[in-house]
């Protein structure tokens, strides 16, 4: 009996492990996603002293990356203040 539950139940059982793999993979990178911002700004702000981009590119750059990162500032403390 136990068999033939294992069978009916297999496509379910593998969907299931499938999607808290997808859902892993999302925390990990959403995780690691401040620290990439952080080496970006750092590029560029090496770039800008460089002369490698002009003000205008760096301030534009500098925008959307600091507004991406406060959003997920934002986000990590919502989170957080929802589990609480």
């Amino acid at each position: 009996m136990f068999l033939i539950d294992d069978i009916l139940l297999f496509p379910f059982k593998s969907l299931f492990w499938i999607f808290r793999e997808i859902n892993s993979a999302v925390e990990n990178e959403m995780q690691a996603e401040p620290e990439a911002i952080t080496a970006k700004l750092s590029e560029l702000y090496m770039m800008l002293e460089t002369g490698q981009i002009t003000e205008m590119e760096f301030d534009a750059t500098e925008k959307t990356l600091l507004d991406r990162l406060d959003a997920l500032h934002e986000d990590i403390s919502s989170e957080d203040e929802e589990s609480d």
